[in-house]
């Protein structure tokens, strides 16, 4: 047994043996732990590794003989500083698979109120061979972040209904035979909740009122490079990662990119009364913010300890996890929770500037993908529009926020509504920044579903068994006159209106639109607004409702098209709003009777943009486009702006029945229910071929 002369964190097979490399800078003695059959509750061999052999730096590495494929690995740690306990048993952070000898929500191994330190149930590495996967022709589909759709959605609750009507309910596999429905919606890219592996069994762990609850969401990783193994129908060894693999060809091969939701803000070891499953047993001084007096963990992430994600082993941790995902498992990019937890220091302080961040920001190997901030943190910390990296895009809450108060009809948001139609220029603009540093949203995994901003002004959280106490409490939702469901016809046509009108709203706005799924056909949480722990039909996406409510899909689908075909919705600079170098106005906006809106107490606007290919950086001159938002109960008419040699038409609208166009001494104009978007084009004249 020798010591390798280049060891790099993890676990290498070489054919004949394998090399076990881990970090601890504290621990004084570490032991190897060999497990033949990974669901043996004892180790078959256990080594002690010397530290003037086997220690290089802060890395313990040792390479043995007659290791094979497919066994279990673990280790042991004591130590003065830290938790060092040498009867905790302790996960290689870099393990690329994980085994549990369980399904999904099984107890299999697992003692209820007792966080496993050992034995069967504790989670084991796994050595895997070096796998060579067939990529074949798999291109990254390299999607310009102007042309992007998002979809957010999870795994596992995309296809486990028993209504989905896919084998394999629930797994990779199920998530694949989706595909072609999402090529059809027309989105560019799936964005995962997270899939490295996690504990969906910590309520059941914890033993308490919620103890038959799952965590659904999966945002308590443990273990980063590993993906979830119980959301694959194979659970081999490899059968995860080959599954996931096929997922992502499967996605890449329609042109659809994959985009990760990584939790590296906090890890599932929760806080000090949490288990010991990794870090918190391999060196917690070096993985996480502790108090001042080292009684506990600093909570910036809301969920119980904070990683120090400045801390340089920790940033080598990070980058490592990332490039894996993107070198061996061809990812597109990533969305980080909480990423504002990156920009503070190993004590919690914030910094200007992040090493962390930039380090991501510029490492090769992360060169093309995709980077989504979600820029705030649970210690108050909040940075839209002042993440600190111009390559980053944030998801922009207050596009969530400020659109939804303008729709429930809050008074004085009609400005605010018109700069996040415009590309959040009072955030964003800046040099080198586009619109597309906004990931624009009205509803995600956290939150009210869009039908249920709709319906419930309240959210209705009993199911999660925390008293009410849970949820966002600031939803600007409401449930026109019924709380719920209702069979009153007018409430149901108002309620379908104002999701089109969200729908349209987001679509129509400058920056990187986003849809969670199930939305696009009404799909409900019942008023759960905090569904993290509702592995049931409540977070189960409804496929019944994709067929009664098709008309809602095509809408989005027309939806998408549009704003694909007109490049002024795609726009990658910031409109200028007045004549320049012989360009009339990109942009004109417009009240209900031609000129200035009201903007300090009116409700409805129009905004004019201009199709001239040098205002919209188009190929060819487009459509002029006049889009008309009217946020008022009562109906309004427009009058529309002239445009010699073109006739306004109307491309779609979120009313019930098509728009009424009206001739006056004034000129055209169009009358517009209340609560309603319309969308107008001014064609190009037949007889003027675009460049």
């Amino acid at each position: 047994m020798t010591a390798p002369t280049d060891p790099r964190p993890g676990v290498r097979w070489t054919g004949t043996g394998a090399v076990f490399t881990v970090f601890s800078r504290h621990a004084e003695r570490v032991w190897l732990m060999l497990f033949n059959s990974p669901s043996a509750a004892r180790p078959d061999r256990e080594i002690e590794l010397d530290s003037a052999v086997h220690k290089q730096g802060d890395l313990w590495t040792i390479e043995v003989d007659g290791v094979r494929a497919g066994q279990g690995y673990l280790y042991r740690m004591d130590g003065r500083l830290g938790l060092f306990d040498p009867g905790q048993w302790l996960l290689d952070p870099y393990a690329r698979a994980v085994h549990t000898g369980r399904g999904w929500g099984e107890t299999s191994g697992l003692e209820a109120g007792r966080w496993p330190r050992s034995g069967a149930g504790f989670p084991k590495g796994l050595v895997l061979a070096d796998e060579d996967y067939d990529w074949g022709d798999d291109r990254l589909p390299a999607v310009p972040l102007a042309e992007t759709v998002i979809y957010e959605a999870h795994v596992r609750g995309y296809t486990v209904h028993p209504n989905s009507g896919v084998p394999r309910a629930g797994t990779y596999r199920g998530f694949a035979e989706k595909i072609p429905y999402l090529k059809d919606l027309g989105v560019t890219a799936v964005e995962f909740l997270p899939l490295q592996e996690f504990n969906e069994m910590e309520f059941f762990l914890q033993n308490g009122p919620r103890r038959d609850l799952r965590n659904l969401w999966g945002y308590s990783t443990q273990s980063y490079l590993a993906p979830m193994a119980r959301y694959a129908a194979d659970r081999t060894a490899n059968g995860p990662i080959v599954e996931l693999r096929d997922l992502v060809k499967g996605l890449h091969a329609a042109g659809i990119e994959v985009i990760l939701d990584v939790v590296f803000n906090h890890t599932g070891e929760l806080d000090e009364k949490g288990p010991v499953f990794s870090f918190k047993g391999l060196d917690q001084t070096v993985y996480y913010i502790l108090k001042p007096d080292g009684t506990g963990y600093e909570n910036y992430s809301g969920c119980g300890n904070t990683v120090k994600a400045n801390h340089p082993a920790v940033q080598e941790f990070i980058l490592d996890c990332l490039r894996y995902w993107v070198e061996a498992m061809h990812v597109d990019g990533f969305r980080f929770d909480l990423a504002s937890v990156f920009a503070r220091d190993v004590d919690g302080e914030v910094l200007e500037r992040s090493p962390l961040i930039d380090r991501i920001s510029v490492d090769p190997a992360l060169a093309r993908t995709k980077l989504f901030a979600e820029a705030w943190d649970a210690a108050g910390l909040f940075q839209v529009g002042s993440f600190p990296h111009s390559r980053w895009s944030e998801w922009n809450g207050l596009f969530r926020d400020e659109v939804r108060r303008f729709w429930a009809g809050e008074p004085h948001m009609l400005r605010r509504l018109a700069l996040r139609l415009a590309g959040n220029s009072d955030l964003y603009e800046r040099p080198g920044q586009t619109p597309q540093k906004s990931v624009n949203f009205v509803a995600c995994h956290d939150g009210f579903t869009l039908a249920d901003l709709v319906r419930y002004a309240v959210p209705r959280n009993d199911a999660n068994g925390e008293g009410g106490r849970d949820g966002e409490r600031y939803n600007h939702s409401a449930n026109y006159g019924v709380e719920g469901p209702t069979n009153d016809p007018e409430i149901e046509v108002l309620r379908l209106r104002q999701q089109k009108n969200f729908l349209a709203t987001l679509f129509l706005s400058q920056g990187v639109p986003m849809l969670m799924a199930g939305d696009e056909f009404g799909r409900t949480q019942r008023g759960n607004n905090n569904a993290y722990d509702q592995d049931n039909e409540i977070s189960w996406v409804d496929w019944d409702l994709a067929r009664r409510n098709d008309g809602l899909r095509a809408f989005v689908r027309e939806l998408i098209v549009f704003r694909r075909a007109h490049p002024g919705l795609r726009r990658e600079r910031f409109f200028r709003g007045r004549a320049e170098n012989g360009l009339p106005p990109d942009i004109q906006w417009f009240g209900p009777d031609g000129r200035g809106p009201d903007w300090d107490h009116g409700a409805a606007l129009a905004f004019f943009i201009d199709g001239d290919r040098r205002n919209t950086g188009g190929a060819a001159d487009d459509d002029d486009m006049l889009l008309i938002i009217n946020g008022a109960p009562a109906a309004r008419t427009f009058r529309l702006p002239e445009r010699p040699g073109r006739t306004w038409r109307t491309a779609w609208s979120t009313m019930e029945t098509e728009p009424r166009m009206e001739a006056s001494e004034n000129g055209p104009s169009i009358r517009v229910e209340g609560r309603s978007v319309v969308a107008l084009l001014a064609p190009i004249p037949l007889d003027r071929t675009p460049e």
